[in-house]
């Protein structure tokens, strides 16, 4: 039997790049995908197919299947990886920002499964692994727009596993909680822009330093803690409907479950 093909998106580091790299080693034959082909030469060295993917333009999406099915024949796994968080007050952020990132973490997200999805159906068989975030199952101040994306691809998913099923196409959740990337170093940044001299000014200083003082220090999970998962994920026979891992996910996401409103918002403003 030949070998089963991964994409992974947004490869070019943190999770996505230890993803493809622990799927090659798995004996997956994996094409790393991001928007900048320059950021995927580390790819290359390690027998990994690089490939151009902006999960903004529809012609690059369909062009990076397209490649994938025609150079393989097949595409069985697809790990939908790529995604950012541009955190700030809703006031504040501009509609625009708003709505770009639910273009890349949403809509780039659907139509990567709708591309794929033909292709898994025809060979009865496929692995959609859809990173989310504990940020999907609870809140913290000033990432609304961050959270609301992460909600949005839970619910997808959870649909979309029904609906697939039938066709032998399995539909996961990666659910990762405090990873020690610059995901947080970056959106701790741009929390500060978006939101400096605004009437949030204040709070907003205090939770990014709190938020580059989290993603500086040595609480936080490695990304091959979340990579070993997504190949748990992609080889199982019968993989869990969703995955909870890394810093801090569970007891958050159990705390949010059996505390009120009112007492998970202190919690929030106490700590994150």
């Amino acid at each position: 039997m030949s070998k089963k093909v991964a994409l992974v998106t947004g490869a070019s580091s943190g999770i996505g790049f230890k993803t493809a790299v622990d799927l090659k080693n798995a004996g997956f034959i994996v094409y790393g995908a991001a928007r900048r082909m320059d950021k995927l030469k580390n790819l290359e060295g390690k027998d990994i197919k690089i490939i151009q993917l902006d999960v903004t333009d529809e012609d690059s999406m369909a062009k990076c299947v397209e490649t994938i099915i025609k150079d393989e024949g097949r595409l069985d796994v697809l790990v939908n990886n790529a995604g950012y968080g541009s955190f700030g007050a809703i006031e504040d952020v501009p509609i625009e920002e708003a709505r770009r990132q639910i273009e890349v973490n949403v809509f780039g997200l659907a139509r990567m499964c709708q591309l794929v999805l033909p292709h898994m159906r025809k060979n009865s068989f496929g692995r959609i692994i859809n990173i989310s975030s504990m940020g999907g199952k609870m809140y913290t101040s000033f990432g609304g727009w961050y959270h609301a994306t992460k909600f949005a691809v839970e619910a997808l998913s959870d649909c979309m596993r029904l609906e697939t099923e039938q066709f032998g196409v399995d539909v996961v959740l990666v659910e990762p909680g405090g990873i020690k990337t610059d995901w947080g170093i970056i959106a701790a940044e741009n929390l500060r822009k978006t939101s400096k001299g605004s009437a949030y000014g204040k709070s907003v200083k205090e939770t990014a330093k709190k938020m580059r003082k989290n993603y500086n220090g040595n609480l936080l999970s490695d990304p091959k803690i979340i990579s070993k998962v997504i190949v748990k994920a992609a080889t199982a026979k019968k993989p869990k409907t969703r995955y909870l891992v890394g810093f801090g996910a569970k007891p958050a996401v159990f705390l949010r479950r059996i505390l009120s409103d009112r007492m998970f918002d202190k919690l929030v403003k106490a700590t994150m």
